[in-house]
């Protein structure tokens, strides 16, 4: 059964590392954290159930580091947000109501505060303008996976890292799988070798079906889209994207990040098709193209009532490995190797990483292998959509915006909402 977020934290964690609202509840202090020239605030945008893990492994990577500023378009999600992040670490939690942003350009109030340090976890079809703006801001940022929904957004993305590196910024994205010690020390041995030169990969994200929020009565029809942006393929870049983009990335990690040639493949919608789930598919099944006869296939499911499987199989010309991404790290070749000691929790150990680099003058920035790996999941999306064989260059050159500028967002626009994709009448763009 696959692993979910929460149950992951709750099986590795050691005491008190969430994820999500669900949190673990810390013992409440009667002091407030006190201020200094060594402390490093830190501002959310964009306040649900990742932001709001985010927040709190933020607070938690460092003793002195607060949450002073928070942003998000509903005054609702904020709240919760707050009260939530306040039962578990009360010490830490320091948004006056000066401080909590309410709005589109809520975000440009935090990056207008004295943070040292933003997390960005609003729908992706945000993040590449957020990003520009807090680079140029001269924020460390933590920036929550996909990374855009469409080329022209991860061209900006890998921009925006770029000027991070000029500035001394650091850039951690949420491929959280990356920062997991079991897979770490797999990969390590995969890269290093272990099975010979890797030549097939066969990865899924086979899940079932995600929450959806039912219309209230006084939301508008704009509102009930954005408070269920994952049914809106320029709101999340559809679920391939928005969740199976893990599962390319542990593909793209075996390859050795090189980029693929080449991409074809299927998709559709064929149990959740009811106009309240918007425009996106419900699954993908795509072969990518690495040259010289490697090959990456993926398979990906958001259904109801169907089997589960989150894995990565590997074959290689000295051996295969094969990984249950919550269970089973094995590699079979002249010995066989499977990893076993004790897990860390892989969300709190980004921002371990982010703050020690931080404090260390030592930056750590992974935006352009964040950006290439969801790429990986908008060719793929492309294909899927055309019923074409897209090339790297094609794709990544791509001109189709999915999304309004951000800065013609309101409440009363006319909100972009395309047909659902047909193979071979919806055209590349």
């Amino acid at each position: 059964m696959l692993t979910t977020r929460r149950e992951f934290v709750r099986k590795s964690s050691s005491a008190v590392i969430a994820t999500s609202l669900g949190f673990n509840i810390l013992t409440a202090q009667n002091y407030k954290h006190k201020i200094n020239v060594d402390t490093l605030k830190v501002g959310l945008i964009g306040c649900g159930g990742r932001g709001s893990g985010a927040a709190l492994q933020a607070t938690l990577s460092d003793p002195n580091v607060v949450l002073t500023a928070m942003a998000d378009i509903f005054r609702d999600s904020l709240d919760k947000s707050y009260d939530n992040l306040l039962l578990e670490n009360p010490d830490k939690i320091l948004v006056d109501e000066e401080h909590k942003f309410v709005g589109f350009d809520a975000y440009k109030q935090v990056l207008a505060s004295d943070v040292d340090v933003v997390i960005l976890t609003t729908p992706p079809s945000f993040r590449p303008a957020h990003l520009e703006a807090a680079i140029a801001a001269g924020k460390h940022v933590f920036c929550e996976k996909p990374v855009a929904v469409d080329a022209p957004g991860i061209r900006r993305v890998i921009a925006s890292a770029q000027k991070a590196k000029e500035k001394g910024l650091a850039l951690m994205s949420g491929f959280c799988w990356r920062h997991d010690v079991p897979k770490k020390d797999t990969y390590k041995r995969i890269l290093d070798g272990a099975i010979g030169e890797v030549g097939s990969i066969y990865n899924t994200y086979n899940t079932g079906a995600l929450w959806y929020k039912d219309r209230q009565d006084s939301w508008t029809d704009n509102e009930t889209m954005m408070r269920n942006w994952l049914y809106f393929n320029w709101l999340s870049g559809d679920h391939i994207a928005e969740q199976a983009v893990h599962s390319l990335d542990l593909m793209a990690w075996a390859f050795g990040d090189v980029l693929p040639v080449s991409v074809s493949g299927t998709g559709g919608r064929q149990s959740r098709t009811e106009d309240k789930f918007g425009n996106v598919y419900d699954h993908f099944a795509l072969t990518f193209d690495y040259g010289d006869g490697k090959m990456g296939h993926h398979a990906s499911r958001q259904q109801k009532g169907c089997s589960r499987a989150y894995d990565i199989s590997m074959m290689g010309t000295k051996g295969r490995s094969y990984i249950n991404v919550g269970s089973l790290h094995e590699i079979v070749a002249s010995e066989t190797w499977k990893w076993d000691g004790d897990r860390s929790n892989m969300y709190q150990n980004e921002h371990n990483t982010l703050f020690a680099g931080i404090r260390k003058g030592e930056y750590f920035n992974d935006g352009e292998r964040a950006a290439n790996s969801t790429m990986l999941a908008i060719m793929g999306r492309m294909a899927a959509y055309t019923g074409q064989k897209l090339t790297w260059e094609q794709a990544i050159n791509s001109t189709e915006v999915l999304g309004p500028k951000i800065d013609e967002y309101n409440w009363e626009m006319d909100w972009p909402l395309a047909a659902v994709a047909k193979p071979g009448i919806t055209e590349f763009i």
